[in-house]
């Protein structure tokens, strides 16, 4: 792995589920194991990330930008220890197209719950070893597979907050045409922060989100 990548390593071994999020899974061990990859690699502009834009029709997120994932299947395996692995990579596969050979894993992040589709999502950190093209494999799913240069991503001009109906406010991304927010765009946040690189930015800018959303 490049060694730009070591800070992220480091806070995947060290970071408490309370330090990602105040959504943390049920402990009665209600909701639904899923896992996302959260995958680097490395492009023309340096580091960046791999992102999706979920089909409008999908009953869950819909129209959402967010990591590839999804559920556990039953042929994934043991939900405490790789199952989320085998679930990461076969979900990134069939949403993108993306060749798992080419990924090395390198950590996982404390799993974090998502309330308003009972959700408990595992993030499974890999690195692009060896790039494959990606794109839409199923429009029905996916919308657009597109990438993020991080250093987009820690850009103060491209944060802000963004502000639910219900009250509800959180970090959000304005990249590649997309509004990144909500679980992908929390997970970002706290990794820029906890790996170094995040940059002073306006927290008082913000963006209203659709009461649909």
């Amino acid at each position: 792995m490049p060694a730009w990548l070591d800070p992220v390593a480091r806070a995947a071994r060290t970071i408490e589920p309370d330090q990602l999020s105040r959504f943390l899974p049920p402990e009665s061990g209600a909701g639904r194991q899923s896992a996302v990859l959260v995958l680097f690699g490395e492009g023309e502009r340096g580091p960046e990330l791999l992102l999706m834009e979920r089909a409008g029709s999908l009953r869950s997120h819909a129209g959402q930008p967010s990591f590839p994932g999804g559920s556990l299947d039953p042929e994934d395996g043991d939900q405490a220890t790789t199952g989320p692995l085998r679930a990461a990579l076969r979900e990134a596969r069939e949403e993108t197209g993306l060749d798992p050979r080419g990924v090395q894993l390198f950590g996982v992040l404390p799993r974090l719950y998502i309330p308003v589709s009972g959700f408990v999502v595992t993030p499974v950190l890999g690195w692009w070893r060896s790039p494959s093209p990606v794109g839409v494999v199923d429009p029905g799913e996916t919308a657009r597979v597109f990438t993020v240069p991080v250093a987009d991503l820690t850009d103060p001009a491209n944060r802000a907050t963004t502000v639910h109906p219900s009250g509800h406010r959180g970090p959000a991304f304005l990249v590649e045409s997309a509004l990144v927010w909500g679980f992908t765009a929390g997970v970002i946040d706290r990794i820029l922060h906890f790996a170094g690189w995040e940059r002073p930015w306006d927290r008082a800018k913000q963006v209203p989100l659709d009461w649909r959303a």
